[in-house]
């Protein structure tokens, strides 16, 4: 095959790819690559674990033992952190600023899931200056930022239609979660319940291959050992169930609070310029760990603590005391990281708490670490409103599978006390309005309208001419009629005339074939089109007909340019009719 044929060749193959993939029912190509998805999630969350070890490797440095350090070390650190973000940061765009888990949130909202490689790579270094440095942020949500972008780079690439992108951003963050923690359930899971908010069998294949794979790439560098060093721990009695309930209730009222009051400081910050408040934040958080160095960091070693019983009475109240503080003061100020990480080390020290408690007040023969096991889930599943995504979590974590009937009544509780009794708004879509964009979840219709692309209900008998038409030219049309003709001119809209009603015009006024016909001329129904790109949902298309205020869109091709065809309100609707009645 020569270059050339090649050139030709590959864009059409590209290009059926494409179409293949606009259809919600076209399962193996998006598997294939979901899988690849995968892969690639893999290999940059391995790469991102090995740069957050490198301070240990070089300098001995412990990210999750700031305690041992001195206690000058403990206040220079955040505070020279948060400086340098600050700085760093004040010196971006805004849209360049944009990083996280609201970030990925906001571009499968409002832009298709097209997220800029640029903002993963500065997710990448900021949250690793911010895990060096001490600051209470977990490494989860960059986790599902760059794996998200690592999805949405791969569909860009190969200038998949949106739908089919939306997905792969599923199966990068799904990839990303699972390499960075060994949990590959945990990471379906989670897209699914939290980024997605829905379950379609045509996105859960590829997400899952995308979390098996990831997770494969990071065993076989890291092995497949859990997070935490959990003792082989279990309920002691039926009886302690109910007090899990209460356990579970309290955890939820925590949650509440801890949501609101991180809402609230971000709110009353959000007029600070960036570099003064990151630069405060840093400052606090190493005022704190002079009193409190277990609040520094991600906090792991803590829960380990806490799990295996070394922590006990007022210890474990100034610790959770302290860490809420730090987390708060950290992502309200806006330091790059993620909250999920410290939602468990609140967890499991509120578990540790409840659990002494009850065990003081009432006497139990359930262990301690058990309760700061379900504190864990219970924690994470209220604040994230995601009670699955907790549960699923904690039993990867852990490796312990007797949590699995505690922790639903635990997390039930927690999730009912925050989300229901309580009101609590939804910390990542409140993070969201706060920044001044609105997130609204879709329709039934509109969800099903943004799993199609337009290659699915597009016309594509659709011809180019130019506002004169010769005699020659109309007998070609006649002769092999197409749907549509698409009038494109320097001087005006295009517009989209029905081929039908040109014929039986010129069988009217006519007795032969005319010489030449003025289009623009002749009393017949035009429609004012406007351009759409061959990646658009069925979604899109609809908005823009709406915001243009015209019926028909001409399709044109993300790969050669070409006009591929024409989509009418019509056919939008009656896509949707068949799906309907297909059902």
């Amino acid at each position: 095959m020569s270059k050339r044929s090649l050139r030709q060749w590959l864009p059409e193959r590209i290009e059926q790819l494409h179409f293949s993939l606009a259809r919600p029912d076209v399962i193996a190509p998006l598997a294939i690559l979901g899988l690849i998805t995968g892969v690639v999630a893999g290999v940059v969350m391995v790469a991102f674990r090995l740069l957050l070890v490198w301070p240990d490797a070089l300098f001995g440095i412990d990210l999750e033992s700031f305690e041992l350090i001195d206690a000058w070390l403990r206040l220079l650190l955040p505070t020279l952190g948060g400086g340098l973000l600050g700085w760093w940061f004040h010196r971006l765009s805004p849209a360049d600023q944009q990083v996280g888990v609201i970030h990925v949130l906001n571009c499968l909202a409002h832009h298709d899931g097209l997220l800029p490689l640029k903002n993963a790579g500065i997710q990448l270094v900021a949250a690793s200056v911010s895990i060096f440095s001490g600051h209470s942020v977990g490494r989860e949500g960059p986790s599902i930022h760059i794996g998200a972008a690592c999805g949405s780079w791969l569909g860009q690439q190969l200038r998949l239609s949106a739908n089919s992108i939306r997905v792969l951003v599923a199966c990068g963050t799904a990839g990303a979660i699972a390499a960075a923690f060994n949990t590959p359930l945990a990471g379906v899971v989670f897209t699914l319940e939290v980024l997605l908010i829905e379950y379609t069998l045509a996105g859960f294949t590829p997400i899952i291959l995308a979390a098996v794979s990831a997770t494969a790439v990071a065993r076989s560098v890291f092995g497949s050992q859990p997070v935490f060093a959990v003792p082989a721990i279990e309920l002691g009695s039926l009886l302690d169930l109910l007090y899990i309930v209460a356990m579970g209730a309290i955890l939820g009222i925590l949650a509440a609070v801890f949501i609101r009051l991180l809402l609230t400081l971000t709110r009353r910050v959000a007029t600070i310029l960036i570099w003064q408040r990151m630069l405060a934040a840093g400052f606090l958080t190493g005022l704190l760990g002079l009193f409190v160095p277990e609040a520094l960091g991600i906090g792991y070693d803590t829960v380990n603590a806490v799990l295996l019983g070394q922590l006990a009475g007022i210890t474990l109240i100034i610790l959770l005391l302290g860490k809420i503080a730090a987390t708060v003061i950290c992502l309200g100020a806006g330091i790059p990281g993620g909250v999920i990480g410290p939602t468990l080390v609140i967890g499991a020290l509120a578990g540790g708490v409840m659990g002494q408690s009850i065990d003081f007040l009432a006497g139990t023969t359930t262990p301690v670490g058990f309760y700061a096991m379900l504190g864990m889930a219970a924690m994470m599943a209220a604040t994230l409103n995601a009670p699955l995504a907790g549960l699923t979590a904690l039993l990867e974590l852990t490796y312990n599978s007797h949590i699995i009937l505690p922790g639903m009544i635990a997390v039930t509780a927690a999730t009912l006390t925050a989300q229901h009794a309580l009101r609590t708004p939804s910390l990542f879509l409140q993070l969201l309005r706060i920044r001044g964009i609105e997130y609204r979840e879709l329709d039934p219709v509109s969800k099903f309208l943004q799993r199609l692309g337009v290659a699915t209900a597009m016309d594509r008998r659709i011809r180019l001419v130019e506002e004169k038409l010769s005699g020659d030219t109309y007998s070609s049309i006649a002769a092999n009629p197409p749907t549509w003709l698409l009038l494109r001119s320097s001087q005006s809209q295009p517009l989209a005339i029905f081929t039908a009603e040109l014929l039986r015009y010129v069988d009217t006024q006519f007795t032969g074939t005319p010489v030449t016909l003025d289009l623009t001329a002749i009393p017949l129904r035009r429609l004012p089109c406007e351009p759409l790109s061959s990646q658009a949902t069925l979604l899109s298309a609809l908005k823009k007909m709406d915001a243009r205020e015209v019926e028909a869109l001409y399709v044109i091709s993300a790969h050669t340019g070409r006009v591929l065809g024409l989509i009418t309100r019509q056919d939008i609707e009656r896509s949707y009719r068949f799906a309907y009645k297909s059902k």
